[in-house]
């Protein structure tokens, strides 16, 4: 038997509402991941003595060049999830693209900081799959 419009349309509808929601979720995750990554940041740039330093790694930075790294990269996260509460067009763009280079950034940074890196990634993919599974409507969120 198939669905009526009518359900369908009730179905659409609780949908859109769960993805907005999550949006709205997203943009504080992303909030909160940016602050992370700046406060990750200050601690590299101040050779704080919580960083676990790892010998032989490949892809090692100076800890101040990672520093600045995390600091820019949760500047602008904080600045896209406004973008992304009020739901504009930019803001959805940019905070695909910033969760995508804080994977990265967070996967290079694993041997540092793993169990921060891990929480932040699995924050990083819930914004991406929030924020592309979001389709605003015409008429606002």
């Amino acid at each position: 038997m198939s669905e009526s419009n009518t359900d369908k349309q009730i179905n659409a509808a609780t949908k859109e509402g769960f993805a907005v929601g999550i949006s709205i979720v997203a943009a504080a995750l992303l909030f909160v991941a940016g602050i992370v990554a700046i406060f990750q940041g200050i601690s590299a740039v101040n050779n704080d003595n919580l960083l676990v330093f790892t010998e032989d790694y490949i892809f090692e930075f100076n800890l101040t060049s990672w520093g600045w790294i995390h600091i820019v990269l949760g500047i602008i996260a904080v600045i896209v999830a406004g973008g992304l509460v009020v739901g504009s067009d930019w803001g959805r763009v940019a905070a695909i693209l910033i969760a995508s280079l804080s994977i990265i950034a967070q996967f290079l940074w694993l041997p540092y900081y793993p169990v921060w890196a891990i929480i932040i990634i699995i924050l990083d993919i819930i914004v991406i799959w929030a924020v592309a599974s979001w389709k605003p409507r015409a008429d606002g969120l």
